[in-house]
């Protein structure tokens, strides 16, 4: 499969004032995970909503499968799995009533493959949806989506409100599908780390704009992470080329920066900088940096 799975081209969208999405690009190649991160409200589930062609789109273009969404519905929604944290099931049916009303919509609906998750997360088939636990619900709503083995995964924010063990499982099941398959997953979620385990390239928008994106290696290697101390000390860090955030910290200060670390390191050494730690800055790290909304504080902290 060489085509891309989605190609969005100038993508904006509004909501009465409110700037929900603001000429977004993006291009998914097969065979990914992709992290969408973003603040509540920053466009995120809106973007979702248009590979799903539950929303068209207003300016700009949205293909997936070289499909419109919304013209071709059945054609591009037999190919995607979704699962979202809402996790909307009906309530009323018996766990392997839903997997055979969920199979009748996808011709290739892998029975073994459906039988062997609901073994592995210990479901019991006959319990009605509205009898299970949130955790349980869950991995139901991940069976469902998964069991066609679809080309395209969405998963937004399925992790919210779950513990550890049914956190690791739905993961565990997602990564074994990419492994196996070699499937393209959009993961959206708020827990940074999870995000960071999982994704090979990243996206993040901030109020509805596409603000940073690249494989997740170039992404980290792009923002080091320094303990810097000066001599004189300084109660205010100086002019430091691509500085995103900074925080004291006793005698020193902790930096996140947005450039190559060895321009950044002769930057600092130039204003009399002593870097005594150094190392890629983690996915939270660089999102509080891009979008938190105090970037720049200090902290009398040690």
């Amino acid at each position: 499969m060489s085509e891309n799975i989605v190609n969005v081209c100038e993508l904006s969208r509004q909501f009465g004032k409110t700037l929900a999405l603001d000429h977004v690009n993006l291009d998914l190649q097969p065979g990914l995970v992709y992290g969408l991160v973003g603040a509540n409200g920053a466009g995120k589930t809106t973007l979702i909503k248009h590979f799903l062609g539950l929303l068209k789109a207003e300016q700009g273009s949205v293909r997936v499968f070289g499909m419109d969404p919304v013209k071709r519905p059945v054609d591009v929604l037999q190919r995607i799995g979704y699962l979202s944290e809402d996790r909307e099931l009906p309530e009323w049916m018996r766990v392997d009533e839903l997997m055979r009303y969920t199979s009748a919509y996808h011709p290739t609906w892998d029975s073994s493959y459906a039988r062997e998750l609901l073994d592995t997360f210990q479901l019991d088939e006959t319990k009605k949806v509205k009898q299970l636990s949130k955790g349980m619900r869950a991995q139901v709503g991940l069976i469902a989506a998964v069991a066609h083995r679809p080309d395209l995964l969405l998963l937004d924010e399925p992790s919210t409100g779950l513990d550890a063990v049914v956190r690791r499982d739905i993961l565990n099941a997602i990564i074994r599908m990419v492994a196996d398959d070699g499937r393209t997953v959009i993961f959206s979620s708020h827990l940074l780390d999870e995000v960071e385990q999982m994704s090979d390239y990243v996206f993040m928008i901030d109020q509805g704009s596409l603000v940073l994106q690249g494989s997740l290696d170039e992404v980290k290697e792009w923002h080091p992470s320094l303990s810097v101390r000066f001599t004189p000390d300084r109660d205010r860090l100086p002019s430091i080329d691509g500085l995103l955030a900074a925080e004291r910290r006793g005698d020193s200060w902790k930096i996140v920066c947005n450039g190559a670390k060895e321009q950044v390191l002769e930057s600092l050494h130039s204003i009399g900088g002593e870097v005594t730690h150094s190392r890629n800055a983690s996915l939270q790290e660089i999102f509080v940096a891009r979008v938190g909304r105090n970037q720049l504080s200090v902290s009398e902290e040690c």
